[in-house]
């Protein structure tokens, strides 16, 4: 046989998309297991033509899931963002959204003792070595797919999945003010001293006001992507940032040693704007504030789940830059934010207070749907 197969399911989680395969079928070897995960995506190539990538940074992830290497887990997940521009697979972070196809993969394939209506499933998280708990739908044994819950940036409606991201603060630095401070300043080439936010829940990212970076907050990808001016400056921001908390040892090395995280956003109060994918108006009032997010170097054409619990806690901490863009009527009691993406409004259940001299995140749940597209076998070919 020229070729080996892999089992593979193919689902779509959140707003992404990924390919789920489990750690037994994979080589133990680190290299040999990248090897043929880069393989079975095709990677690298931008059309990634030769394998199951779908040549966008949101449908190019790969979950690994196996059997629980901690007592308060069912499952063990791992998260890779896999590159098709390099053959590189980063593991430093963790994606929301793919996070919610983990427990309903556990489900239907048996990793864990199903309950109707509803199972629990306790995931550890090994890039953050953090627990989430999912609360997934089950009809007949399996998850339930059909709903009318309804998350911008994905057609139609599905059954909804909870996800509860309280344990996740301080997933990379172990601190959920990765410096301490509120508010940090960075010098960014041709443009001067930059005032930012840096916060580390679910993963860790840095906030930036879009007024000084000269733009209104309201930009669509297409907007973004094509100014490279900006990406320059998106991307400088995000990898000094990656070196004060330490992912890296020299800012200038983020790009090929850690392009995924930490992730970098720029926020403006709420305003009305249309949504790029429907031409649907998104109004003021329906919305605390808007945040448009970069992920792998282009502008998110959503937002990304944990960037949603990072950015969820940014708001709830006093003083950070995405607090003080919030109108004064929106810093209430309501535990609900409401976030204005480039596609819609993602919500998210978030509460954080100050005890004993820091800052403490309490609850951060969201959710999301997600459906198994395909499972069967990926072919990859043998090596020589």
């Amino acid at each position: 046989m020229e070729q080996e197969k892999i089992r593979a399911v193919i689902m779509r989680a959140g707003t992404s998309k990924g390919i789920f395969l489990r750690d037994e079928d994979l080589p133990k070897d680190k290299d040999k297991r990248d090897e043929t995960i880069l393989k079975i995506f095709g990677s690298p190539d931008v059309r990634q033509i030769d394998g199951l990538g779908g040549a966008d940074p949101l449908t190019s992830k790969v979950a690994i899931i196996g059997p629980p290497s901690r007592s308060d887990a069912d499952i063990d997940y791992t998260f890779g963002q896999v590159s098709y521009v390099a053959p590189t697979i980063d593991y430093s972070g963790n994606c929301g959204n793919i996070s919610s196809g983990v427990g309903p993969f556990a489900i239907d394939e048996g990793l864990v003792k199903v309950e109707e209506p509803y199972t629990i499933v306790r995931v550890h998280n090994t890039n953050t070595n953090s627990i989430l708990i999912e609360q997934v739908q089950v009809v007949n044994g399996k998850a339930k797919v059909l709903g009318d819950y309804k998350i911008d940036g994905v057609p139609g409606t599905g059954a909804e999945i909870s996800i509860d991201f309280s344990q996740t603060a301080g997933a990379k630095t172990g601190k959920l003010l990765p410096t301490g401070n509120v508010k940090d300043k960075i010098q960014i080439t041709n443009l001067g001293e930059l005032e930012v936010s840096i916060v580390d829940a679910a993963n860790p990212m840095v906030f930036v006001r879009a007024v000084d970076l000269g733009l209104t907050g309201t930009e669509t990808p297409e907007e973004i992507d094509g100014n490279q001016k900006i990406l320059d400056i998106l991307e400088e921001i995000r990898s000094k940032t990656a070196q004060t908390i330490g992912m890296v040892k020299d800012w200038r090395e983020a790009k090929t040693k850690s392009p995924a995280f930490p992730m970098v956003a720029f926020v403006s109060p709420a305003s009305d704007y249309k949504d790029f994918t429907t031409g649907q108006q998104i109004r003021e009032e329906d919305i605390d504030f808007v945040s448009r997010l970069m992920f792998m170097q282009i502008m998110h054409k959503t937002y990304a789940g944990t960037g949603t619990i990072c950015t969820g806690a940014a708001a709830r901490i006093d003083g950070t830059v995405v607090n003080e863009v919030m109108k004064e009527k929106h810093r209430g009691k309501d535990p609900i934010l409401r976030i204005g993406h480039p596609a819609g409004i993602i919500t998210i259940d978030v509460c954080a207070n100050h005890e004993e001299g820091k800052w403490n995140l309490k609850k951060a749940a969201i959710s999301r749907t997600a459906r198994r597209i395909m499972e069967g076998y990926c072919y990859i070919p043998k090596e020589r």
